[in-house]
């Protein structure tokens, strides 16, 4: 039996469908490329925003079409889509053969064989539950880096957010899986780790009764093979002296952090449910800054959140102007069912929140322009993702300041027989828009 799988949505996502995926390959059962020669196909789906909802009906569609082309014997949907829309599907989709929720993937294997014996089949584990998979993570890309998952779902609660209905509070894994997972991801080739989950900065305070991601920080580094380390979703509050600290002096961790703020106006930030004012931001940054001057900030903000003002806009500019975030993402308000702020009045325009999108990314554009050109002159390690195809002696790599699939990239002209995960230092000779050029310091491939 051949097995397609297609996973969208988050990094978080992609942990879910490559358990999966280890559950099915550990029972038998091959991965292939090709829609055409799957008896089996599985959607692992998103629906955080109204984009993403889209892209996951469209692609559970498209691949319905397998059943009249292919030799497709069994289509079936899971993840954040299937968990808020069952019943819908099951009635408005009936080539759809199977659902399973965000906290059932572990019953992957059981689903597949219910389906094989004719059965439409769905299962949905209580979301207060913690998925436990004891297979091994089959991982889908060849790749020096990948995602380690260290929590499951969230209790913010922020107006805007599905999350926590679609997967539950929030629930830490116990340390020793993570260390046994990272241990095997090692063991696989893998050399940068990234730390995720809805909110990683609240990592062990439900199993350990204190927040003990600077403890799970500590004893990664320890692992051999991991050279690089990288932190997402610190949400501003939550970050402690303890965890900044451990950044600062594990030579492992990169100086990166990501900080999903959001907005700046205290009474949109009120709104949106958040827990920091734009004081308490401004303090945080500083802070990180103060104590680690190389540190580079991604953040994401959300523009057109409801009743936002044209005053509140241009405060959210000047407070770019200002704070000047290394890396920034600005989403449109998405107006999402079962929210809070989807009762708000005046909703935005979809004319006035892409105005206020464009207006927000060209300024941050102008700012890392300016920064990419600071650059030109200084070294950094940089790890390398590939060799560009019509130009034998020009790389691809990235710096500590740039995460796979959302920042830049660093071109490096090197006569040396370079492989992705080599981790080499160069010389930024040039840049180009949100990327750096540079030339490989003599002696320095490891």
């Amino acid at each position: 039996m051949d097995i397609y799988f297609i996973s969208l949505g988050c990094d978080k996502n992609l942990v879910d469908s490559e358990n999966m995926l280890g559950i099915l390959h550990e029972n038998g059962y091959s991965i292939t490329d090709d829609e055409l020669m799957a008896d089996i196909i599985i959607v692992n789906t998103c629906c955080f925003i109204h984009d993403a909802k889209e892209e996951s009906i469209q692609t559970i569609l498209e691949m319905a079409q397998y059943k009249e082309i292919g030799k497709l014997k069994a289509l079936i949907v899971t993840g954040c889509l299937a968990e808020r829309y069952k019943d819908e599907i099951l009635k408005e989709i009936p080539e759809v053969d199977a659902l399973l929720g965000t906290t059932g993937f572990t019953e992957i294997l059981k689903v597949v064989e219910e389906v094989l014996e004719g059965n439409r089949s769905t299962y949905f584990a209580d979301l207060k539950q913690l998925p436990k998979n004891k297979s091994k993570r089959i991982l889908s890309s060849i790749s020096h880096y990948s995602y380690l998952k260290i929590a499951e779902g969230c209790d913010k609660h922020c107006t805007y957010c599905i999350i926590p209905k679609v997967r539950g509070n929030y629930r830490s894994r116990p340390m020793e899986d993570l260390l046994e997972e990272a241990r095997y991801l090692a063991s696989q080739g893998i050399k940068e780790l990234i730390i995720v989950a809805q909110e990683t900065t609240l990592y062990g305070t439900d199993i350990y009764g204190k927040k003990t991601l600077p403890d799970l920080l500590r004893k990664l580094c320890e692992i051999e093979g991991i050279e690089w380390i990288r932190l997402l979703y610190c949400y501003p509050e939550e970050i402690t002296l303890e965890l900044i600290d451990v950044i600062k002096s594990e030579s492992k961790i990169c100086k990166y952090l990501d900080i999903p703020i959001q907005h700046c106006s205290d009474r949109i930030l009120k709104l949106m449910g958040r827990r920091t004012s734009k004081e308490d931001i401004i303090g945080i940054v500083n802070s990180l800054r103060e104590e680690i001057p190389d540190i580079t900030l991604r953040t994401t903000l959300i523009t057109g959140f409801p009743t936002e003002t044209d005053d509140e806009h241009q405060e959210l500019l000047n407070f770019i102007k200002e704070l000047r975030f290394e890396r920034l993402g600005v989403f449109t308000y998405s107006k999402e069912e079962d929210t809070p702020a989807a009762l708000l009045k005046p909703q935005i325009t979809a004319k006035i929140k892409k105005a206020r999108q464009k207006q927000l990314m060209e300024l941050q554009q102008s700012i890392v322009f300016e920064l990419c050109d600071s650059y030109i002159g200084r070294e950094f390690e940089v790890i390398i993702e590939g060799r560009i195809a019509d130009k034998e002696d020009v790389y691809v790599g990235r710096t500590y300041m740039d995460g796979p699939q959302v920042d830049g990239y660093i071109f490096i002209n090197s006569e040396d027989d370079l492989m992705s995960g080599d981790i080499v230092r160069a010389k930024v000779t040039g840049a180009n828009n949100y990327d750096l050029i540079g030339d490989i310091v003599k002696g320095s491939a490891e």
